[in-house]
């Protein structure tokens, strides 16, 4: 009988479980959340990026004095980039793969510490998405593996 196991000698079997047979609960719903936020997180960082290379007049980003030095133009073309990745990061969560969480909790941790960079500037904008980032890495991490199993249902 298979998942089970014998007891030496008597007839009794004893159902096995194991720790990868998980029922799925309603935290399912947090990696949709997690999934559409990142979407949503994405578009934004594209949007961030094509304001850096079409009106960089609105954005208040010092060109000297920094670290690294990049222009607009590099920063956005960045930007665009990198909210694509989120993006693709998000819609590959709903199909519950493990590549895709994994890409995922890498992203918007990077996401995560730009906007904490960025808070004096745009404390509101920042803390805001702080906030979302937190919320999806959460999801991802606690959750993520439902998803998988709520697909295959």
């Amino acid at each position: 009988m298979a998942g089970s196991t014998s007891m030496s000698g008597g007839g009794a079997t004893v159902p096995r479980h194991s720790m990868e047979e998980s029922e799925v609960t309603g935290w399912v719903g947090w990696i949709v959340f997690a999934g559409t936020m990142m979407m949503l997180l994405g578009v934004f960082h594209m949007f961030e990026g094509l304001i850096a290379l079409f009106r960089h007049s609105y954005i208040a980003f010092p060109t000297s004095g920094l670290t690294i030095q990049v222009s607009y133009t590099q920063w956005g073309w960045l930007q665009l980039l990198a909210g694509a990745l989120v993006f693709l990061a998000g819609l590959g969560l709903f199909t519950g793969r493990m590549w895709a969480r994994t890409v995922g909790v890498i992203l918007v941790s990077i996401s995560a510490l730009i906007n904490f960079a960025w808070a004096n500037l745009y404390p509101f904008w920042s803390l805001t998405l702080l906030a979302l980032d937190f919320f999806i890495i959460y999801a991802i991490i606690a959750h993520g593996a439902e998803m998988k199993e709520a697909r295959e249902l």
